[in-house]
């Protein structure tokens, strides 16, 4: 088998999703690492025109794709043909789509919106962080009512969709600024589930092949600028003054 290109941002936490099934399905793979500067130009954006990541492209079926949620789901479709993160049944199959679904629109897209009033934007908006705070503390409360009584979001093993909540959930405590041991404060549920999987291997070798990436391009770790701008204003500055905003 070829090894499936993924291009990437070493600090966004949607790519990791993508690196986690491939690593947990023995998926061989190559990382094209890109500069924020750079992914809404070409020629990244011949690739997604979104100027987004990740994408990936598959030279044994010669299928280019981006979003990260068609990528898992074809990526498990494609390769994962012993069923290890997915059913086959009609319910429970629709029911892994729907969490990934939840995914997607829930988790992601209001975790990121207060990661961005509580970190990178450069004046404090309470209104706005209390707002998304208390949406990213909605959707962990949803979570956590639903694994009150079960290991995993679907039947009796860690699926892809399980997966798709990690690099998220790994991270709450740079995104709401609070103590790395109380990020999942009132959600037992969320830690103990989230403890079973960053214990793998796969998710283990995510962050081994990530922490060097993030060097590479001198990016702090908790806030995925770069380490020489103390805030993101100063970033998104120098980047409008085309400097090289390298380390």
């Amino acid at each position: 088998m070829k090894n499936i290109r993924i291009w990437l941002i070493p600090a966004g936490p949607n790519p990791w999703k993508v690196v986690f099934v491939l690593e947990e399905l023995g998926i061989p793979y190559e990382i094209t690492s890109i500069r924020f500067d750079d992914v809404k130009k070409k020629p990244y954006t011949d690739v997604n025109p979104n100027g987004r990541v990740p994408s990936i492209y598959d030279p044994n079926t010669d299928i280019t794709l981006w979003e990260s949620g068609a990528i898992i789901q074809y990526l498990i479709e494609q390769y994962d043909t012993n069923h290890k993160l997915t059913y086959t049944t009609l319910k429970e199959k629709h029911q892994l789509n729907q969490w990934l679904q939840f995914q997607m629109s829930g988790q992601g897209p209001y975790f990121g919106v207060s990661a961005w009033f509580n970190v990178l934007h450069p004046e404090k908006v309470p209104s706005a962080i209390e707002r998304y705070n208390d949406q990213l503390k909605r959707v962990l409360g949803v979570l956590d009512g639903w694994l009150e009584s079960r290991q995993w979001l679907v039947g009796d093993k860690m699926t892809y969709a399980d997966m798709a909540f990690v690099p998220w959930n790994d991270r709450i405590d740079s995104v709401i600024l609070c103590k790395p041991e109380d990020k999942f404060a009132g959600f037992p549920n969320v830690q103990a589930w989230h403890q079973r999987m960053i214990s793998r291997p796969a998710w283990k070798r995510c962050m081994e092949v990530r922490e060097p990436l993030m060097k590479e391009q001198g990016l702090n770790q908790e806030t995925g600028r770069p380490s020489k701008y103390k805030t993101y204003q100063e970033y998104e500055e120098a980047v409008a003054r085309g400097e090289d905003t390298g380390s």
